[in-house]
């Protein structure tokens, strides 16, 4: 065909196997009632920045160093994050990419977490450890989107700006730190809990 897709958007969306994920699961959300009970900075901060829910973003940011849970998480994402470096072509100069921050997010009903990105970063993900039912998943903005200047209506059919993947329970999603995301609006009762990251190289 004489179109080509130029550019593409790599996104990593891969399960952890499933020996060991329920019970790392249940000790990831054991362990992030504790730090939310523990961290006064944290809920407050939450509360100015992420109603509806907490965050660990302003006060924790290193768990994969303060706690040997997710310094477990962090050794099962290492080959994801290797394997989809590798799909980016990525050639680091001999460097390891490395965790620089992990935080983790409980979001309640109506929290919602506003779109954003990591500019100081290299490949940004998140864990899904806990997803009620209906939860919403990450979704995503065409990078083109500020650059569509004069162009007309498109079909019902045709691709949208917005892709969303859904949150699922032992999912992980890397994508790269300047791709535009946020998560929308919950709806549902119980507590949607994942765990965020990014990766550097220098």
């Amino acid at each position: 065909m004489p179109a080509r897709a130029l550019f593409p958007t790599l996104v990593w969306v891969a399960r952890l196997p499933a020996r060991g994920r329920a019970a790392l699961n249940r000790e990831l959300a054991r362990e992030a009632g504790q730090i939310r009970a523990a961290d006064a900075g944290g809920r407050r901060w939450s509360a100015r920045n992420y109603p509806n829910g907490y965050t660990s973003y302003g006060s924790l940011d290193q768990l994969h160093r303060l706690s040997s849970t997710f310094g477990v998480l962090e050794a099962r994402l290492r080959r994801h994050v290797r394997a989809y470096a590798r799909e980016l072509g990525f050639d680091p100069a001999g460097r390891e990419l490395a965790m620089t921050d992990c935080w983790v997010n409980v979001m309640g009903r109506n929290a919602s977490h506003g779109l954003h990105l990591h500019p100081t970063a290299t490949i940004s993900g998140t864990y899904y450890v806990q997803v009620p039912r209906g939860a919403p998943g990450l979704k995503f903005e065409d990078p083109r989107l500020d650059r569509f200047m004069a162009a007309p209506p498109r079909r019902a059919d045709a691709p949208s700006p917005w892709v969303t993947v859904p949150a699922v329970a032992g999912q992980l999603v890397l994508f790269e730190s300047w791709l535009r995301h946020e998560v929308p609006v919950q709806r549902v009762a119980g507590e949607r809990i994942s765990v965020s990251f990014n990766y550097g190289w220098f």
